[in-house]
């Protein structure tokens, strides 16, 4: 018996390319009745410097792309030792026999297929005219989600806001070293009016982006706030959103810092959920119908879009191996 491939994150990165992973996560969608989901597991922690941590256990299975198991912390006290805040393991095993096929790094498969299933929901949701991109955060995800959204629409300029002036400097530094026209700046409240997508990715606790800012025509993409006790928007985006989607629903409604504080404050109401992210894939509803429109994805993860992604690594990694 062969022993299972480790694929670390380089390896991981070269095998998901933006394109053909966010148009394996449009297919993973439109078929997930096929995959079973269950409800990711949550377990608190504390890190060394005092601040809640969390430990992640996220299972999925299908016929044809295997049965798979992420583990995953989120220490958010990494970032003062320069480590990332998201690390952990992916297991993919054979969906005929179980037998472990591959073993790859957590953090990078995380960090790429959230960028590009947020992707994914602003090619249905954002003008298709977006040319200006607000990237609110300086973590990991910060260099990879304009990347990601720029497969989709034509984005001109991306400004980078972060607590640190020098993280939100470095990041745009490294946006630009891929391609985009990036630059730092300091005010969120300036910042936001100017984008026409607003791409957060935070481990906030309180509100950064507040619903006053948002010009009509902007495309809200909430990816951090993935527990009931973090928050990057204040609950005004939501009064004043057109329509908000989610990558799941039951997801959003147990976990989604914001849309559980707006629920709770009257703002908002779960029955005002346009819908989920298989939805928009399926076309079943229309996403965009009116330029002026405010919309909102917030996603908190699926276990689908790691099984999706992490098949497509090992296809890829594996294909890329066998070339002579």
């Amino acid at each position: 018996m062969s022993s299972p491939l480790f694929i670390d994150a380089r390896a991981v990165a070269a095998a998901l390319p933006w394109g053909r992973l966010i148009d394996a996560l449009w297919s993973a969608f439109r078929n997930a009745d096929d995959t079973t989901v269950p409800q990711r597991l949550h377990y608190s922690l504390r890190d060394p410097s005092e601040q809640p941590a969390v430990l992640l256990l996220m299972p999925a299975w299908h016929a044809s792309l295997g049965v798979g198991t992420k583990l995953m912390s989120v220490f958010p006290g990494n970032a003062r030792l320069g480590l990332p805040s998201v690390q952990g393991l992916y297991v993919l095993m054979d969906p005929r026999n179980g037998r472990p096929l591959a073993v790859l790094d957590g953090g990078e498969l995380t960090a790429r297929r959230t960028a590009a299933a947020s992707a994914l929901a602003s090619r249905y949701l954002s003008r298709p005219d977006s040319r200006c991109l607000l990237m609110v955060g300086t973590g990991r995800l910060a260099r990879h989600l304009p990347l990601a959204h720029a497969q989709t629409r034509p984005i001109e300029r991306v400004l980078v806001w972060g607590r640190s002036a020098l993280q939100a400097e470095a990041t745009a530094q490294a946006l630009t070293a891929q391609g985009l026209r990036a630059q730092a700046v300091r005010s969120l409240a300036e910042a936001v009016p100017q984008a026409d997508i607003v791409s957060c990715a935070t481990l906030a606790a309180e509100p950064l982006v507040r619903g006053e800012w948002l010009r009509p025509g902007t495309h809200l993409d909430l990816v951090g706030a993935f527990t009931p006790a973090m928050h990057e928007t204040d609950t005004r985006v939501f009064a004043r959103a057109d329509a908000v989607w989610c990558d799941t629903r039951e997801g959003v409604l147990s976990e989604a810092g914001d849309l559980l504080l707006a629920i709770a404050a009257g703002s908002f109401s779960p029955d005002r959920i346009t819908g989920d992210l298989a939805r928009l894939c399926r076309g079943h509803v229309a996403a965009r119908t009116d330029a002026a429109h405010i919309t909102v994805f917030k996603s908190v993860g699926m276990a689908l879009e790691d099984l999706a992604a992490a098949r497509l690594v090992v296809d890829n990694h594996t294909t890329d191996t066998a070339t002579p």
